[in-house]
Protein backbone atom coordinates (compact mmCIF):
# COMPACT_ATOMS: atom_id res chain seq x y z
CA UNK A 1 0.00 0.00 0.00
CA UNK A 2 1.93 3.50 -0.93
CA UNK A 3 0.88 6.86 0.40
CA UNK A 4 -1.78 9.22 -0.39
CA UNK A 5 -1.05 11.86 -3.03
CA UNK A 6 -0.32 15.06 -1.98
CA UNK A 7 -3.68 16.76 -3.42
CA UNK A 8 -5.58 14.09 -1.68
CA UNK A 9 -3.96 15.00 1.65
CA UNK A 10 -4.81 18.48 1.38
CA UNK A 11 -8.01 17.37 1.00
CA UNK A 12 -8.92 14.82 3.68
CA UNK A 13 -8.28 15.62 7.72
CA UNK A 14 -5.40 13.87 8.98
CA UNK A 15 -7.42 11.09 10.65
CA UNK A 16 -9.27 10.13 7.43
CA UNK A 17 -5.67 10.07 5.42
CA UNK A 18 -6.36 5.95 4.39
CA UNK A 19 -4.21 5.22 0.75
CA UNK A 20 -6.65 2.40 0.31
CA UNK A 21 -9.32 5.12 -0.29
CA UNK A 22 -11.50 4.43 -3.70
CA UNK A 23 -10.35 7.76 -4.59
CA UNK A 24 -6.70 7.52 -3.98
CA UNK A 25 -6.68 4.77 -6.54
CA UNK A 26 -9.28 6.33 -8.81
CA UNK A 27 -9.02 9.70 -8.70
CA UNK A 28 -6.03 12.20 -9.44
CA UNK A 29 -5.15 16.37 -9.60
CA UNK A 30 -6.69 16.85 -12.58
CA UNK A 31 -9.98 15.25 -12.30
CA UNK A 32 -10.33 16.19 -7.93
CA UNK A 33 -13.26 18.99 -7.87
CA UNK A 34 -12.92 19.30 -11.71
CA UNK A 35 -15.05 22.31 -13.17
CA UNK A 36 -16.11 22.78 -9.55
CA UNK A 37 -17.72 19.13 -9.00
CA UNK A 38 -18.42 19.25 -5.56
CA UNK A 39 -20.55 16.56 -2.84
CA UNK A 40 -22.43 17.85 -0.22
CA UNK A 41 -25.16 17.01 2.19
CA UNK A 42 -28.03 18.76 3.57
CA UNK A 43 -28.03 17.01 6.96
CA UNK A 44 -24.01 17.83 7.89
CA UNK A 45 -21.52 20.18 6.45
CA UNK A 46 -18.09 18.66 5.76
CA UNK A 47 -16.28 17.31 8.62
CA UNK A 48 -19.30 17.88 10.75
CA UNK A 49 -20.57 14.75 13.17
CA UNK A 50 -23.36 12.09 11.57
CA UNK A 51 -26.61 12.07 13.12
CA UNK A 52 -27.38 9.19 15.00
CA UNK A 53 -29.88 8.33 12.71
CA UNK A 54 -28.14 7.49 10.25
CA UNK A 55 -26.35 4.91 12.19
CA UNK A 56 -26.66 1.69 13.92
CA UNK A 57 -27.54 3.62 16.72
CA UNK A 58 -31.24 3.83 15.96
CA UNK A 59 -33.59 1.44 15.08
CA UNK A 60 -34.88 2.94 12.08
CA UNK A 61 -31.32 4.83 10.67
CA UNK A 62 -31.21 5.27 6.83
CA UNK A 63 -28.38 6.37 4.23
CA UNK A 64 -27.71 10.08 4.87
CA UNK A 65 -29.20 12.48 1.97
CA UNK A 66 -26.71 13.62 -0.64
CA UNK A 67 -26.28 16.06 -3.41
CA UNK A 68 -23.61 17.25 -5.68
CA UNK A 69 -23.85 20.03 -8.70
CA UNK A 70 -23.45 19.52 -12.51
CA UNK A 71 -20.23 17.05 -13.35
CA UNK A 72 -18.10 17.96 -16.41
CA UNK A 73 -19.79 18.05 -19.84
CA UNK A 74 -19.70 14.42 -21.49
CA UNK A 75 -20.51 12.76 -18.08
CA UNK A 76 -22.28 9.30 -18.93
CA UNK A 77 -22.78 8.29 -14.92
CA UNK A 78 -22.10 8.79 -11.26
CA UNK A 79 -20.78 6.09 -8.65
CA UNK A 80 -20.88 6.98 -5.42
CA UNK A 81 -18.45 5.14 -3.00
CA UNK A 82 -18.69 5.13 0.84
CA UNK A 83 -15.56 3.94 3.22
CA UNK A 84 -14.60 4.17 6.67
CA UNK A 85 -10.90 5.74 6.37
CA UNK A 86 -10.32 4.96 9.97
CA UNK A 87 -10.11 1.06 8.75
CA UNK A 88 -6.87 -0.73 10.01
CA UNK A 89 -6.41 -3.05 6.99
CA UNK A 90 -4.95 -2.30 3.37
CA UNK A 91 -8.61 -2.09 2.11
CA UNK A 92 -10.92 0.48 3.92
CA UNK A 93 -14.57 -0.76 5.29
CA UNK A 94 -16.84 -0.41 2.25
CA UNK A 95 -20.27 0.97 3.13
CA UNK A 96 -22.02 2.02 0.47
CA UNK A 97 -21.72 1.28 -3.65
CA UNK A 98 -23.81 2.93 -5.71
CA UNK A 99 -24.29 3.57 -9.53
CA UNK A 100 -26.60 4.06 -12.37
CA UNK A 101 -26.61 7.47 -10.75
CA UNK A 102 -27.54 9.97 -14.16
CA UNK A 103 -24.69 11.99 -14.71
CA UNK A 104 -26.20 15.31 -14.22
CA UNK A 105 -27.06 17.53 -10.95
CA UNK A 106 -29.00 15.24 -8.50
CA UNK A 107 -29.24 14.16 -5.01
CA UNK A 108 -30.12 10.60 -3.32
CA UNK A 109 -32.52 11.86 -0.86
CA UNK A 110 -32.23 10.50 2.94
CA UNK A 111 -32.93 6.84 3.00
CA UNK A 112 -33.70 6.47 -1.02
CA UNK A 113 -33.04 3.19 -3.05
CA UNK A 114 -30.28 4.07 -5.11
CA UNK A 115 -30.89 2.79 -9.10
CA UNK A 116 -28.05 0.51 -8.59
CA UNK A 117 -26.08 -1.28 -5.16
CA UNK A 118 -22.77 -3.39 -4.96
CA UNK A 119 -22.07 -5.41 -1.84
CA UNK A 120 -20.69 -3.63 1.26
CA UNK A 121 -17.83 -5.01 3.77
CA UNK A 122 -20.79 -7.26 5.08
CA UNK A 123 -22.27 -8.20 2.01
CA UNK A 124 -25.66 -6.95 1.36
CA UNK A 125 -26.53 -4.44 -0.73
CA UNK A 126 -27.56 -1.22 1.25
CA UNK A 127 -25.93 1.42 3.89
CA UNK A 128 -23.98 -0.41 6.30
CA UNK A 129 -24.55 1.81 9.66
CA UNK A 130 -21.58 3.32 11.37
CA UNK A 131 -21.02 1.06 14.61
CA UNK A 132 -18.18 2.23 16.05
CA UNK A 133 -17.04 0.99 19.68
CA UNK A 134 -18.09 3.51 22.87
CA UNK A 135 -16.00 6.58 22.60
CA UNK A 136 -14.33 5.26 19.19
CA UNK A 137 -14.68 7.76 16.32
CA UNK A 138 -14.45 6.82 12.69
CA UNK A 139 -14.32 8.82 9.50
CA UNK A 140 -16.80 8.12 6.81
CA UNK A 141 -15.42 9.36 3.54
CA UNK A 142 -18.37 9.62 0.83
CA UNK A 143 -16.46 9.89 -2.86
CA UNK A 144 -18.39 10.61 -6.06
CA UNK A 145 -17.09 9.70 -9.38
CA UNK A 146 -17.97 11.32 -13.03
CA UNK A 147 -17.04 8.52 -15.27
CA UNK A 148 -16.86 9.23 -19.33
CA UNK A 149 -18.45 5.87 -19.52
CA UNK A 150 -22.06 4.25 -18.64
CA UNK A 151 -21.59 1.12 -16.20
CA UNK A 152 -22.46 -2.34 -17.09
CA UNK A 153 -22.62 -4.29 -14.05
CA UNK A 154 -25.14 -5.70 -12.47
CA UNK A 155 -26.50 -4.94 -9.00
CA UNK A 156 -24.25 -7.08 -5.99
CA UNK A 157 -21.01 -6.52 -7.48
CA UNK A 158 -18.35 -6.32 -5.40
CA UNK A 159 -16.14 -3.16 -4.61
CA UNK A 160 -13.05 -5.15 -6.59
CA UNK A 161 -15.56 -5.05 -9.56
CA UNK A 162 -16.76 -1.70 -9.16
CA UNK A 163 -13.12 0.03 -9.29
CA UNK A 164 -11.73 -2.66 -12.05
CA UNK A 165 -14.93 -1.32 -14.10
CA UNK A 166 -14.03 2.52 -13.16
CA UNK A 167 -10.69 2.50 -13.88
CA UNK A 168 -8.91 4.86 -16.81
CA UNK A 169 -13.12 6.47 -17.07
CA UNK A 170 -12.85 9.10 -14.66
CA UNK A 171 -13.61 12.36 -15.56
CA UNK A 172 -13.87 14.28 -11.76
CA UNK A 173 -14.55 13.04 -8.68
CA UNK A 174 -15.28 14.89 -5.00
CA UNK A 175 -16.16 13.82 -1.97
CA UNK A 176 -17.43 14.61 1.80
CA UNK A 177 -15.99 13.53 5.01
CA UNK A 178 -18.26 13.26 8.18
CA UNK A 179 -16.88 11.20 11.38
CA UNK A 180 -19.00 9.56 13.77
CA UNK A 181 -18.14 8.47 17.44
CA UNK A 182 -19.79 5.52 19.39
CA UNK A 183 -22.47 6.02 22.43
CA UNK A 184 -22.93 3.71 24.83
CA UNK A 185 -26.10 1.90 24.14
CA UNK A 186 -28.91 3.20 26.23
CA UNK A 187 -30.11 0.54 29.21
CA UNK A 188 -34.14 0.38 28.75
CA UNK A 189 -35.74 -0.69 32.15
CA UNK A 190 -32.22 -0.32 34.53
CA UNK A 191 -34.35 -0.03 37.63
CA UNK A 192 -33.32 -0.45 40.97
CA UNK A 193 -35.39 -2.65 42.41
CA UNK A 194 -36.10 0.24 45.36
CA UNK A 195 -37.28 2.15 42.63
CA UNK A 196 -40.51 0.05 41.48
Amino acid sequence: MTGLPDWLRTALPASAQHAGLAIAQLGSERNFARGGFKLTSPAFDPGEELDPCFSAEEEDAVAPPLEWNAPPPGTQELVLIAEDATSASDEPDCHWLVWGLKGQKGMLLEGETPPRAGKNSKGNSEWLLPNPPEGETRQYVFQLFATELPLTLMPGATRADLLATLEGSIVASALLVAPFTGSAAEDEGDWAEDDI
